[in-house]
């Protein structure tokens, strides 16, 4: 069976939902009473503790 070229409207599609997912994935946050909890060494809360303490 060969292979068949995408036409231009489909890899636009293919590249968009791509990055959509990759958004996605970049873009969760965990929210206050989340069933995951955040952990104390992540890099999230040592960048929050960072900003917290300049801003005093």
């Amino acid at each position: 069976m060969g292979v068949t070229r995408l036409k231009r409207k489909d890899r636009y599609n293919k590249t968009v939902s791509r990055l959509e997912v990759q958004g996605l994935k970049l873009a969760t946050n965990l929210e206050l009473g989340s069933r995951s909890k955040q952990s104390k060494t992540d890099q999230l809360a040592k960048n929050n503790a960072i900003l917290a303490a300049l801003s005093k």
